[in-house]
């Protein structure tokens, strides 16, 4: 996420060519926030998947399987989740697919984030500190949550 002037941890992504923060989340099947790491984007994402599953083990003891994309096949991820106990399941592209084709499991985080970026604070990183940043999404998210659980008919949530 790119992030503004106003200080705080940022780093380069050469992959996506913008200096600023990386959001790890986690959620589960129906899209709802489990946890989030947000950290400099010079940190690489498999790094970052053992401290995000350290927060999430104790809070989640019934955690058994992550479904994550082909960034996450690195021994770094693979040594975390196995620490932790939990079976890395990496989401691949189907072979022969050209173009964009929607990946199984994978869409579940990406609708997440959409959701997340509806919130203008959310777009980009305001925030001088992770933390508030970290906090501003579970904020966004728990608001997603109550909407659900006040209107279980309605799919469309209003606008923040």
């Amino acid at each position: 996420v790119k992030t503004t002037e106003s200080g705080g941890p940022r780093g380069w992504d050469a992959a996506k060519r913008l200096k600023g923060r990386k959001r790890h989340v986690a959620v589960d099947t129906d899209g709802l926030l489990l946890g989030i790491l947000v950290h400099a984007a010079d940190i690489q994402d498999a790094d970052g998947l053992g401290d995000l599953l350290k927060r999430l083990k104790p809070l989640y003891n019934w955690l058994r399987v992550v479904f994550a994309d082909s960034i996450y096949n690195r021994l770094a991820a693979l040594l975390a989740c196995f620490l932790a106990g939990i079976v890395l399941i990496i989401v691949r592209r189907v072979a022969g697919s050209v173009g964009f084709v929607v990946q199984p499991r994978r869409w579940v985080v990406e609708r997440s984030l959409g959701w997340f970026c509806r919130w203008r604070r959310l777009s980009k990183d305001y925030e001088t500190l992770p933390e508030v940043s970290e906090t501003m999404v579970t904020l966004a998210a728990t608001r997603l949550m109550l909407h659900r659980l006040a209107h279980p008919n309605r799919r469309r949530l209003p606008a923040p």
